[in-house]
């Protein structure tokens, strides 16, 4: 069935030159621009497909999960590059340092130009501790 197929993820945004600008400054590329719609690439992995949508949406919901390693330093240059990161102080989750850990794994959310909310995701080595 659905074992070997790419896979890709639709975002809505309601201005596309805006969203563009935003993928390209995370280090996306535009790989193809039509009507309404922008496919951006992800070096080595999926493409993010960008359409246009009259109203935004409010999901409140991660919509896509960047698996990264050195979480700290990708928030560092993103923030460097104007990217505003979400702290959280929930009783399931509360961030420091815009961090939220786990038992083994960190993450760090943020919006896109239009309010969708991505996530920096790092998987920590199993050190072997029960």
């Amino acid at each position: 069935m659905l074992k070997k197929v790419e896979a890709f993820t639709t975002l809505p945004a309601t201005d596309l030159d805006r969203a563009q600008a935003f993928y390209e400054s995370l280090g996306l590329k535009t790989k193809r621009v039509e009507d309404k719609v922008i496919t951006m690439e992800i070096d080595g992995g999926p493409s993010i497909i960008i359409y246009e949508r009259e109203t935004p949406t409010k999901a409140e919901h991660t919509v896509l999960t960047f698996e990264i390693s050195h979480l700290e330093n990708e928030i560092k240059e993103l923030v460097a590059k104007g990217v505003v990161f979400e702290d959280y102080d929930l009783p399931d989750l509360k961030t420091v340092n815009h961090i939220c850990e786990m038992d083994s794994e960190k993450a760090a959310w943020f919006k896109d130009s239009e309010g969708n909310i991505l996530c920096l995701h790092e998987a920590l080595e199993d050190e072997g501790i029960d």
